[in-house]
């Protein structure tokens, strides 16, 4: 009987990946498995073609070869529906499948196992003009460092750990019941491979203890909320010889009394008194290198905006600096004195007289206003 296809055995298509491929099978090997289809031929059947289906796909040269001749690529080393004896057959293909689930462990030196380091996040708080010139900073970052007096090997000073009897130094046991076999962490080392007997007083046999360090950390001019810096290697020490993790710092620039930033882009506004507003002149307006005189013209209206090019502030991405945009508040009197209101009345009589000229937009307003009340008495 003709062999079918691979990739239809599993079900993928012949783009799939390694990870696709491993989901199929696991799915197939769980279904159609002897243990749980007693005396049915034809599950154990569909079980040695999942099997020999996913042996050459999953490996890359076999899988290789399938692609380019067929079968007759891999006559030689598919595993043909044979026995299930022998090494790398069911059970080391099984291992391969559920090992992510059990966990296969990094090995350094002697069989231990490996585990890098947690990495850490600082929250970061700048001011607006520490954030845009950029600065050097320290910070005291609590965490777990390598034990000094054992070297981060968890044993008192002149022994070491020593390899685990029930493993064999591998972290791993295997539990195999029938035709079904998997990996499990040792209970007796908790998947360390070793044993330490004579633990290190100074970290109590675990390699690290805490400590405060303090780090010195160039913050990059023109940062944002938001932007993270990586340290590669500050974050928690390792165990066993692992690889420490890393450290990210997370900027949050403050609120600032005066300026929003947007960007490259920042803005302001500027409180105009009503004379100056109606009269024109020039104001100072503030920027992050020092004050500028901006010239205002006459009858300069609230919402008004001036944009001051260059004004802005670089970021990391965009070195050239943004713009500024003065947004104009007419300020209108407070607190007047007897006096000062009847100047102002006089005033409004005065620019009464002058109807449309003076207030053109009031007079506006009043005509929309009186032609929807027309339309709605019509």
């Amino acid at each position: 009987m003709a062999k079918r296809d691979y990739y239809e055995v599993l079900g993928v298509e012949k783009s799939a990946s390694a990870q696709e491929l491993k989901k199929a099978y696991r799915r197939l090997a769980m279904k159609h498995h002897p243990d749980r289809n007693p005396d049915d031929a034809d599950a154990e059947a569909r079980f040695k073609e999942a099997k020999e289906a996913y042996e050459v796909l999953s490996d890359d040269e076999k899988r290789g070869a399938y692609d380019q001749f067929g079968h007759a690529g891999v006559n030689n080393s598919a595993a043909g529906g044979g026995g299930f004896g022998g090494a790398g057959a069911f059970s080391d293909i099984f291992g391969d499948v559920f090992g992510d689930i059990f966990g296969n462990a990094r090995r350094g030196g002697g069989g231990r196992q490996v585990f890098r380091g947690a990495d850490l996040r600082y929250d970061l708080e700048l001011t607006l003009e520490q954030a845009v010139r950029g600065e050097q900073t320290q910070l005291e970052i609590p965490t777990y460092v390598s034990c000094e007096i054992c070297n981060g090997s968890g044993a008192a000073k002149g022994s070491k750990p020593e390899t685990c009897e029930t493993c064999g130094g591998v972290g791993q046991v295997r539990m195999t019941q029938g035709f079904f076999s998997v990996q499990q962490t040792c209970p007796t080392c908790h998947g360390e491979g070793t044993i330490i007997k004579d633990p290190c007083q100074a970290c109590d046999g675990r390699g690290r203890i805490r400590k405060t360090r303090t780090l010195s950390v160039k913050i990059p001019p023109g940062v944002e909320t938001g932007d993270r810096i990586r340290l590669s290697g500050e974050g928690e020490a390792g165990r066993n010889g692992g690889p420490s993790g890393d450290l990210y710092v997370e900027v949050r620039v403050l609120p600032h009394e005066v300026f929003e930033r947007d960007g490259p882009d920042l803005h302001c506004e500027i409180p105009l008194g009503f004379v100056k507003a109606a009269l024109g002149g020039e104001v100072e307006v503030p920027t992050l290198d020092g004050q500028v005189s901006l010239k205002v013209p006459t009858g300069t209206q609230t919402g008004k905006v001036f944009r001051l090019r260059g004004k802005g502030v670089p970021t990391v991405r965009i070195r050239e600096p943004g713009d500024l945009y003065c947004r104009v508040s007419v300020e209108t009197p407070v607190n007047l004195t007897a006096h000062q209101k009847e100047l102002l009345r006089k005033f409004e009589d005065a620019v009464d007289l002058g109807g449309e000229r003076h207030n053109p937009r009031t007079r506006s307003w009043t005509d929309n206003v009186k032609r929807f009340f027309d339309n709605i008495g019509s």
